[in-house]
């Protein structure tokens, strides 16, 4: 709810496996990553034959799963680059997925969140 379509630099894995015909999982964030993305050498956890035969194809990278015995939960496969969190849908996003997993109301428009460069900045740890 209220997650508007935003651009980021991240980390992101795609090429997920997911349970057979999708069950009980629900995709809430697919890109289409770019092809830049398999310059790397094959190798398990980057460019392979698998993932190469899928270039140029919608990718979930963000989903929640309902349980029949009613537990949820949230997958998401960014987060890897710590300033993302200034973008407001990005954060927003993954407020809803924590609320919605917990059962509590999710808010119309989203979780409203309002942080600064600053609050971003405030716990890293100092670069060695």
């Amino acid at each position: 709810r209220g997650v508007k379509p935003f651009e980021i630099n991240d980390e992101w894995y795609y090429h997920m496996r997911f349970r057979e015909d999708m069950e009980n999982v629900k995709p809430i964030l697919t890109a289409v990553p770019p092809a830049s993305t398999l310059d790397r050498p094959d190798g398990p956890h980057s460019g392979n034959p698998a993932v190469r035969a899928k270039v140029g194809q919608p990718q979930h990278v963000a989903w929640v799963v309902e349980r029949e015995d009613g537990g949820r939960g949230f997958g998401f496969t960014g987060g890897h680059v710590h300033r993302n969190w200034a973008d407001p849908n990005f954060r927003k996003l993954v407020l809803n997925a924590l609320l919605w997993t917990a059962k509590a109301e999710v808010p119309k428009d989203g979780v409203a969140s309002n942080v600064t460069p600053e609050d971003v900045e405030a716990n890293l740890d100092p670069k060695k």
